[in-house]
């Protein structure tokens, strides 16, 4: 099966540091974690001023396509969930 992202929600998930997303590979779900070090080039990106959720979950909007891309890439590699993805992982 392939790895699908049918559901765009996401959360902030304060006591990982990360934000968590979920994908399904036929009817098994699958949970992945983004280190919020992977959503901007530096804390200064991350703008913790604004709102470090608030932040965090618009960086992951505005990288959704290259998440969704190094998740399925984790994924189809064997590695298994809860899969985090960290910087490496994405740029």
């Amino acid at each position: 099966m392939t790895l699908i992202f049918p559901n765009p929600s996401r959360s902030f998930d304060r006591a990982r540091s990360a934000v968590r997303f979920t994908g399904y590979d036929g009817m098994f779900e699958v949970q992945f974690l983004v280190e919020i070090a992977a959503l901007g080039k530096s804390a200064a990106e991350l703008r913790p001023s604004d709102g470090l959720e608030t932040t965090c979950l618009s960086a992951f909007d505005t990288l959704r396509s290259s998440i969704y891309a190094a998740a399925s890439k984790a994924y189809s590699a064997g590695r298994r969930g809860p899969l985090t993805l960290t910087s490496a992982d994405i740029r």
